[in-house]
């Protein structure tokens, strides 16, 4: 018979340890187009953190518990490794070369000793196999100005990188054709964000007698600086290349044909959804050519993913049914199967594999991320996912949030009179990004112990189309914060009542910890407890300090550089503002966060101290921008939920 306890005090199985214990994520899908053999990257916490490659099928790594496929290109990574005729190539994290692997061999160097060369997201020749194309990201001068990204032709036969194409501050997503006669890649300029203004170009390539490999003709073939994100690119054919453009506002397919040399859009009329999201990391991707002339799709709508088929030649738009809320790396397997990263609302993430008919598509779980202490927690304890749609004052504008109410098996409810649950308030980072709805087990960690919890797609979220995201432009640390804001009170208000006004904590990490900050500042009565991780507390510092991807982020997001308008830059950060904080605040920090350094941390701490408030500070040693290992991970969710525990006065 369930019982009645107060919310935020039910018990719970659902530890910090048993989800620590065995739990890994997904850090990518590959396939190898030679043998369509699959396989998948594993991030694992209780190994450090490393990432590993591992055959889908046979359930074995490919390489030694000494190496780690991880990349440090743009700090935030992605697309470390590819694999091709049985070799599947890695970058090391550790020294940051390129290596070679068949399973059940020693990985081999194919590039020189040079730490200061970073690689990732790689294409390999489908006739010169010894040929790959691949990010270089140069750090031989490790200011953020003076480092120097290229496309570069890494020969795995001589182990000798050249630059082949040069002048651009940022590249992505280098593809050959199928026939090896065209490369097709992404490249931005500075002050933009890829989302913001990029390029899609195309180049013939040349491979001499010698074997040397270079690229003719290079030619613009969509998107434009400052305002036209054109992205994602892949070839359905030899002379064929599909990629994203959000011209008409939202992402959607366009096509070029290197025949006739035309760009066009694939949908007679744009559809208002986007087919993609921003590219923060390497690798992502949101569609994969089938046979027949259609390719399969993945787009946002209402925060979660739907699927299509598309048309090339007719712009046909056909949805099929998509059980999973969160859908990654999708990636051709054969003429009617493709492979991605799927998460359903109530399952873990999974490596899954689609088989498309005539009648409807059918899914198989090649790897399930669900560990062992997962089978413990019963189906019925899961919270799921419930989007609203809300107006901010005073002019209306759309706000999208997700609610996930307190549910245990055990408990019916409270035992207080009237109670409403306390809530925990989620800020995604980027901030040009959205939180995606699944499965998570930290949100149940919370839901389970009777908390409500709450993800806030803020204006200036992604997945909602261009002009929601250009919210934010000139306007971060206020848009944010107001529909934050806006959200708490609508969902506490009298219009939905669900949760408890009086018991509010704010958290996010990275750029969801300024917003936590910034929240706490300028709407001190809001929130009566934050939690900050790896949080920006400072602007200015960080547009001196950060890397060299998110160097010039802020002039759009800020409105200038701190040069033209330093007051804004004041105004805004939460450092110089720390006085107005009430609320017990827990800052948790990385100490070799390139992001965002531990002195934004620190600074802010310092600040609070210094005049009796309460905070309390945690470093990690070692980690990054991030938690990846089992047991930092375990301290910050136990420490985070003991904090709302003390604040809201739960303790039993």
């Amino acid at each position: 018979m369930p019982k009645t306890a107060p919310y935020g005090t039910w018990s719970s199985p659902i530890t910090a340890e048993a989800l620590t214990k065995s739990s890994i994520s997904i850090g990518d899908v590959l396939i190898d187009p030679v043998t369509s053999t699959v396989y998948h990257v594993e991030n694992r916490p209780t190994e450090g953190g490393r990432s590993v490659v591992v055959n889908t099928k046979s359930k074995k790594d490919v390489f030694g518990s000494e190496w780690n496929a991880r990349t440090g290109v743009q700090e935030y990574g992605g697309a470390a490794a590819i694999v091709h005729g049985g070799v599947v190539y890695l970058s090391h994290f550790a020294d940051n070369r390129l290596y070679a692997v068949k399973e059940g061999a020693q990985p081999e160097a194919v590039t020189p000793d040079n730490k200061n060369h970073r690689f990732a997201d790689f294409t390999v020749h489908p006739k010169h196999t010894h040929l790959l194309v691949a990010i270089l990201e140069d750090h031989t001068h490790p200011l953020p100005a003076d480092v120097v990204t290229s496309l570069a032709v890494i020969n795995t036969h001589s182990k000798t990188v050249s630059i082949i194409i040069s002048g651009a501050d940022f590249y992505n997503s280098p593809r050959f054709s199928p026939d090896g006669k065209h490369l097709a890649w992404q490249q931005w300029f500075h002050p933009d964000m890829p989302w913001e203004g990029s390029e899609i170009h195309v180049g013939d390539v040349v491979v001499s007698a010698k074997g040397e490999l270079s690229i003719a003709a290079p030619a613009y073939i969509a998107g434009r600086r400052g305002d036209i994100s054109a992205a994602y690119p892949f070839w359905t054919a030899d002379d064929i290349l599909v990629f994203s453009s959000d011209v008409s506002g939202y992402y959607n397919p366009w096509k070029y044909s290197c025949a006739d040399k035309q760009t066009v859009p694939i949908f007679p009329s744009p559809v208002v959804e986007d087919f993609n999201g921003p590219s923060w990391l390497m690798g992502w991707s949101h569609g994969a050519p089938l046979e027949s002339g259609k390719i399969f799709f993945t787009a946002y709508r209402d925060g979660r993913n739907v699927f299509y088929l598309v048309g090339l030649q007719s712009g046909s738009l056909e949805e099929v049914k998509c059980p999973y809320a969160t859908v990654e790396y999708i990636r051709r397997l054969s003429r009617d199967q493709v492979v991605f990263m799927g998460r359903k609302d109530t399952e873990p993430a999974a490596v899954v594999l689609c088989t498309i008919s005539k009648t409807s598509p059918t899914f198989t779980v090649l790897k399930s991320t669900a560990g062992e202490s997962d089978s413990a927690f019963p189906p019925s304890i899961i919270s799921v996912p419930e989007p609203f749609s809300l107006k901010v004052p005073p002019h209306g504008e759309p706000l999208y949030v997700v609610f996930y109410p307190p549910r245990n098996p055990e408990y019916s409810g409270t035992s207080i009179d009237g109670e409403k649950p306390p809530c925990v308030v989620h800020i995604h980072g980027g901030p040009t990004s959205a939180e995606p709805q699944g499965l998570d087990w930290k949100k149940q960690y919370f839901t389970s112990r009777g908390f409500a919890w709450l993800d806030v797609n803020y204006g200036g979220s992604s997945w909602y189309g261009r002009r929601y995201t250009d919210r934010l432009v000139g306007k971060w640390g206020i848009v944010d914060v107001q529909d934050t804001v806006a959200a708490v009170e609508t969902l506490s208000g009298p219009s939905h009542s669900l949760i408890d006004p009086k018991r509010l904590a704010i958290r996010g990490g990275s750029a969801g910890g300024f917003t936590t900050l910034a929240a706490l500042c300028f709407s001190p009565a809001t929130f009566a407890a934050g939690t900050s991780s790896y949080g920006v507390s400072d602007l200015r510092k960080l547009a001196e300090d950060t890397h060299k991807f998110e160097s010039r982020y802020l002039e759009k997001l800020v409105g200038g550089t701190p040069e033209l308008v330093p007051e804004i830059y004041k105004e805004r950060s939460p450092v110089f503002h720390a006085d107005k904080i009430m609320s017990p605040l827990l800052i948790l920090q990385g100490s070799i966060d390139a992001v965002v350094p531990p002195e934004q941390a620190e600074a802010i701490v310092k600040d609070i101290e210094a005049r009796g408030g309460k905070v309390e500070y945690i470093l990690f040693e070692g980690e990054g921008h991030g938690w990846r290992k089992a047991e930092n991970i375990k301290i910050a969710m136990e420490k985070e939920i003991q904090f709302y525990e003390e604040v809201f006065g739960l303790k039993k």
